[in-house]
């Protein structure tokens, strides 16, 4: 026998794979529907069950022996009507006592035979009643499973039409307000979010375009022009070598506090326990000179503050609000910086003198790239530093209050979540600065 004989053979013996009939697939449809049948057949059948036991407990008892209702004391029996004759005389004299209880016994056992005819017809009925009324109900099942599923189905479809293109669209499902409109209005609520958070992601790419395409326009006009010079000299060149590292040192700071703006909108990873007092206190004392430069004064009532987060993000949240409160000031200004304990809650405020700001402008300064007023349109600053403080503040779950005050300037108040001050493991701070 050959190889290939043999081979042939071995493939024969081999057991061929069980082809399974193709079957429905287990939607949440077919379940519900399976349900509701399989609820109305057990309901139905504890119900046959109940009306079966009742009506053969009270069936009836009467029974009357040649006119006369007689009572019997044996079990609930059917009517039955008894009179003399040959089938019950038994030998014995008409109207005998022997011969009316043979006829009453005659009697018993024809009503016995007749009241169980009668359940047997009634289960019968009652069961093919069942029967049918159970088809029926898995019929209506299916019926009322989809349409109490429809907005499910308009939720799937809208889930798989949606795309970042087509973020405006709304399910808006109409009628009672139950779980499943609940549910489509919480997914519009996601889709408005979805929207709001890619409208945002795109304005922030275009305004962070535009911020890093004017130093690296000025850098490269720097350099065509020092190239383009026939006579070129060290001074000329060393100066347009120093303007192109300035331009080159404001791209770095600005892709610096994009870092920063990103990393703080991801969140924590994890958290130590900090003090905010002293990370103030070193943010204040690196720019007293700054201060002194600009004319203003500064001052800073420090008090414990625990806090659990990260000293990196919370040093650059402080010093953000405290460059923000020196640049936009106006000479012979002030500011004061505090922070404390009120109610288990750590704060920093800082608030400042400086030109007036309508209320209602005051969010705007929170938002990327935005500047107010005159003052604010130069480029001491990036326009991140106030967004980066307001994510920072996201990712600590601290809450942020800005407020313009009425003499000009802002009062910007970060309140952390509660920390237990025995947490903290840093010491006090020490008497406040001048």
């Amino acid at each position: 026998m050959s190889a290939r004989t043999r081979l042939h053979l071995r493939r024969l013996c081999l057991p061929r794979p069980a082809v399974r009939p193709g079957l429905p697939r287990r939607t949440v449809r077919l379940r519900l529907t399976l349900l509701y049948g399989g609820l109305f057949l057990i309901s139905g059948t504890g119900l046959l069950i109940i009306t079966y036991v009742l009506v053969a407990h009270r069936f009836p008892t009467i029974m009357t022996v040649q006119g006369k209702a007689v009572p019997h004391a044996g079990a609930r029996i059917a009517v039955g009507t008894v009179t003399s004759g040959p089938g019950c005389a038994g030998g014995q004299p008409p109207g005998s006592p022997a011969q009316l209880a043979r006829c009453a016994r005659l009697a018993q056992l024809g009503a016995a035979r007749q009241q169980a005819a009668v359940m047997n017809q009634l289960l019968t009925q009652s069961g093919v009643a069942l029967a049918i009324m159970s088809v029926i109900s898995i019929g209506l099942g299916w019926l009322v499973a989809g349409r109490a599923l429809r907005p499910l189905r308009t939720i799937t479809a809208a889930a798989r039409r949606i795309s970042a293109t087509s973020l405006h669209e709304r399910l808006a499902l109409a009628g009672p307000d139950d779980e499943l409109k609940e549910l489509g209005d919480t997914f519009d609520g996601l889709l408005g979010r979805l929207e709001a958070s890619f409208g945002a992601q795109r304005q922030f790419v275009a305004n962070a375009s535009h911020e890093l395409r004017t130093p690296l326009a000025r850098q490269r006009t720097v350099i065509e022009v020092a190239l383009a010079d026939p006579e070129p000299t060290v001074a000329s060149l060393s100066e347009a070598c120093r303007r192109a590292l300035a331009a080159g040192e404001q791209q770095e700071q600005l892709i610096e506090a994009l870092l920063t703006l990103a990393r703080s909108q991801r969140g924590l990873d994890r958290r130590e326990p900090l003090e905010l007092a002293a990370i103030v206190e070193t943010v204040v004392r690196l720019r007293l000179p700054e201060a002194e430069r600009r004319g203003l004064s500064v001052r800073a009532e420090l008090g414990t503050g625990p806090v659990l987060g990260d000293a990196r993000l919370a040093e650059r949240l402080a010093a953000n609000l405290l460059d923000n409160a020196l640049r936009h000031n106006v000479p012979g200004g002030w500011v004061r910086v505090m922070t404390g304990n009120r109610t288990g809650h750590a704060v920093l405020s800082v608030t400042n003198t400086g030109p007036v700001i309508a209320p209602a402008e005051v969010g705007r300064l929170l938002e990327p790239f935005q500047r107010l007023g005159a003052d604010r349109t130069g480029r001491d600053g990036l326009g991140l530093g106030m967004s980066i403080v307001l994510a920072i503040a996201d990712a600590h779950h601290a809450r942020l209050r800005a407020r313009a005050r009425a003499a000009g300037g802002l009062d910007i108040q970060v309140r952390f979540p509660a920390c237990p001050a025995a947490r903290s493991g840093v010491t006090a701070l020490q008497p406040p600065l001048a």
